[in-house]
């Protein structure tokens, strides 16, 4: 058999370093670029536009619900022509999406709710809701740019497993430390495919060119990300849990033969045949991270499951998420919490943490109640 159908079959036969056809060629930039481990193999991806589909899908079915119009005092709803799928008030949700209760509604994570009611299932359908048509945009913009790419080479099984895991990750530490707030977005999934890429990068390094600026790359891209995850209204555990979850999995799911491995049963004749498949610290690797995966994962599920609150444990965790300064509170990040008193025909609501108050007409509908207390709250 040729070289040609060596490479069709996988092997891992490369030239020299000043070749271009390395595994994971880098561009100027420094931007890792995932290619297939063969252009013999090269997956097309179905998975990453059939999520963004269902995310999409699923933020229409969440306005449907929302119904803005007949749950909205003051007929304040942004883009009235929509009708029914018209958006909330900006200053309920600066988003512009639907409102909370819209959320809790089609599966919103709701950590009283998944551990008093028995509602694990929000756990995972939280990463298929958004809280607004720019927090969708965002997310699968950047679900675009990194999963395709992931996809075409890996294939779509590991790469959904990954995604999957992740944001079931990211759920899970999001509950166990956020317990008075409401989380949705598909953030924890996409982080997990940033830790799977770091992963990816180190238990691969020896197929790797350009490898200090890739590594580079890929550590400032998170790190940022992670920054901005301290501003108030943004669940940075659930981006902690699925990067950690997509990193440890990425040394399970992600490593490839080494450069010099040739299947017997494709070499040409006449070739050396290296039959050790996988170098012995990509083999150590793989097991400290399942070992690891499996334990952590098992272990916050049953801490969530049994109402502990991590900041019971952690007094200073509250700060990966949130950190107060002078231009915001952290303590008004969580949901709307109003009082109500009536007099005659009138009521008096009041947001509890910042006190701002308005009166309305004392007949009105639960719905309409909590859509006006978020507009004070925020």
């Amino acid at each position: 058999m040729g070289e040609e159908d060596l490479e069709r079959r996988g092997s891992m036969r490369r030239r020299s370093s000043s070749s271009s056809k390395g595994v994971h060629p880098v561009h100027d930039s420094g931007a890792p670029v995932y290619l297939p481990v063969s252009q013999g193999r090269r997956w097309i991806p179905l998975l990453i536009p059939t999520i963004v589909v269902a995310n999409i899908v699923m933020f229409i079915i969440t306005m449907y619900v929302n119904n803005c119009p007949a749950n909205t005092a003051n007929d304040q709803c942004l883009a009235k022509f929509l009708k029914r799928f018209s958006f909330q008030p900006f200053s309920e949700n600066p988003l512009i999406g639907p409102s909370t209760r819209a959320l809790q509604q089609v599966g919103a994570l709701d950590t009283n709710k998944v551990v008093h009611d028995h509602q694990g299932w929000r756990l995972v359908s939280c990463m298929w809701l958004h809280a607004g048509v720019i927090h969708l945009v965002a997310n699968m913009l950047s679900l675009l740019v990194i999963g395709i790419k992931l996809e075409q080479e890996f294939g779509f099984l590991k790469i959904g497993l990954i995604y999957l895991l992740s944001g079931l990750g990211g759920s899970l530490l999001s509950s166990l430390f956020l317990q008075n707030r409401i989380s949705v977005g598909a953030s924890g999934a996409l982080f997990g495919l940033l830790g799977a890429m770091l992963s990816e990068l180190i238990t691969n390094w020896s197929i790797y060119e350009s490898k200090c600026g890739a590594l580079f790359t890929l550590i400032v891209v998170v790190a940022v990300n992670l920054a901005v995850g301290i501003l108030p209204h943004v669940d940075n555990f659930a981006h902690i849990g699925g990067f950690i979850v997509g990193f440890l999995a990425g040394f399970v799911l992600l490593l490839l033969p080494q450069r010099e491995y040739v299947n017997l049963a494709t070499a040409a004749p006449g070739q050396l045949v290296q039959r050790k498949r996988h170098k012995p610290y990509q083999c150590v690797l793989l097991v400290i991270a399942l070992i690891l995966l499996i334990a952590g994962m098992s272990v916050t599920m049953v801490l969530v499951l049994r109402g502990v609150d991590g900041n019971d444990k952690c007094s200073w965790c509250h700060y990966l998420s949130c950190v107060p300064t002078s231009r915001w509170n952290c303590d008004d990040a969580g949901v709307a919490s109003c009082t109500t008193v009536q007099t005659g025909d009138t009521l008096q609501v009041t947001c509890v943490s910042n006190n701002q108050t308005t009166l309305t007409a004392a007949n009105q509908s639960n719905s309409v109640l909590e859509s006006l207390c978020a507009q004070l709250c925020n």
